[in-house]
């Protein structure tokens, strides 16, 4: 491997041996790695570069979700003309210099094509997700090991989804095993879904999200402080309420010491992905189909921010229409109440949409809606995993929009 300086960052070029597929590159670029420096924990270990902006930016935070922004802040700076190629190509991963696992990142390979799955947790919410993986993963999940403090839980599911079959196609959906607690992380995705437990309907508090979020605090700083121990290369995926905090707290507990002091030596910020904006969008959706005030979602829309009071959902990018879009935000919000006033604990719509199916786009390396780092949050954004890196979608954002996520950043700040 040979470096040499564009500008004042260093690049490189990667070893014969890298996991990129020649016949799909470009005759006149090659894959490259571009080195930044800047403190561990303040940003992504590593990401694709899918704009130039993003090699000038001083800081990682929401502005890189617009590209008003990225290139306000990158004016007067351009790219070597080879680097754009490299870019527009989509060949290009930035690496933190300063992390601590620099080298690592630098030669980690991709998951090999069908991905081990844990699943941590059958109930409501893990036996419906897990419904949902074993039925639509068969094209990128090897195999399911599920775990549960009940063995009579994990018995029961493990003899009735190995039962659920196409007849005399016996191996096209994945197997599901009990799997110990100790083995947890001896897969490729590991996926929390335990909860100390949900205010029953009919309870007195308001905010059920973060009344869950002072007992699930807890149980996920457990785990990713074990899947620090156990040196897990894997995708650690949150889809316990609240999505966004958990997630922000597995990746800390995995980077503390045995003294609590932060040393980064845990899960990369991109190895941590909250898996809760995936049913809000869902929700917009619903609503969008139902009123035609907001029929513009379905096409033009989208959805940004945390799996709770500080959503921001957009009934058009091109065509931002601000009152609309909060109406349908608010719509989209308290729909979980709604589900709760009729009698019922809205868990099968988040298990799928959020679950099931964001998890199985993620493995295939398609664009979802998930919760990822950005700048020391984990906000929910368009995004996909690539070979190259996480990539997050950056959208002409109206600064009227833009502000509503900046208001949800600021919110995400302070939980954590």
């Amino acid at each position: 491997m040979f470096y040499y300086r564009i500008g004042e960052q260093l690049c490189c070029s990667p070893t014969e041996d890298l996991p990129y597929e020649k016949a799909e590159q470009p005759k006149d670029v090659c894959p490259l790695v571009w080195l930044f420096d800047r403190e561990a924990g303040s940003c992504r270990a590593s990401f694709k570069v899918n704009s130039p902006d993003l090699l000038f930016q001083d800081k990682e935070d929401v502005s890189w979700l617009s590209s008003h922004k990225l290139s306000g802040a990158a004016a007067g700076q351009e790219a070597d003309p080879y680097l754009l190629s490299v870019i527009r190509a989509g060949l290009l991963r930035a690496v933190n210099l300063r992390h601590p696992k620099f080298q690592e990142i630098v030669g980690g390979r991709p998951l090999k094509e069908k991905k081990r799955v844990h699943v941590l947790a059958i109930g409501d919410v893990g036996s419906t997700l897990l419904t949902g993986l074993h039925l639509l993963g068969g094209d990128c999940i090897s195999s399911i090991g599920i775990c549960d403090i009940s063995e009579k839980v994990t018995a029961r599911w493990e003899f009735e989804e190995n039962q659920i079959a196409y007849p005399w196609a016996y191996d096209a959906l994945p197997e599901v095993d009990i799997v110990a607690p100790e083995n947890l992380f001896q897969c490729d995705v590991f996926v929390f879904v335990a909860s100390k437990g949900i205010p029953p309907v009919g309870s007195q508090v308001k905010d059920v999200r973060m009344y869950q979020f002072e007992n699930n605090s807890k149980i996920v700083a457990l785990y990713a402080r074990q899947a620090r121990r156990d040196g897990f290369k894997g995708l650690f995926a949150v889809v316990s309420d609240p999505v966004d905090p958990l997630a922000k707290t597995a990746w800390l507990e995995s980077n503390k010491d045995e003294n609590g002091v932060l040393d980064y030596q845990g899960l990369r910020p991109e190895q941590v992905q909250g898996f809760g904006l995936g049913v809000m969008n869902a929700r917009a959706a619903y609503y969008a189909k139902r009123d035609g005030r907001f029929k513009q979602f379905l096409t033009e829309g989208r959805s940004f921010g945390p799996h709770g009071e500080d959503l921001v959902v957009a009934d058009s990018i091109e065509r931002y229409n601000d009152e609309l879009s909060k109406e349908l935000t608010h719509l989209t919000v308290t729909a979980n109440l709604h589900m709760r006033a009729i009698g019922f604990k809205p868990f099968i719509a988040p298990a799928y949409s959020s679950g099931a199916i964001s998890l199985i786009l993620t493995l295939r390396g398609e664009w979802h809606c998930g919760s990822v780092f950005l700048g020391g949050i984990f906000m929910g954004v368009k995004n996909r995993y690539t070979p190259y890196g996480l990539e997050t979608e950056i959208l002409p954002l109206p600064e009227a929009l833009y502000e509503r996520i900046v208001t949800a950043q600021e919110h995400l700040k302070t939980i954590v």
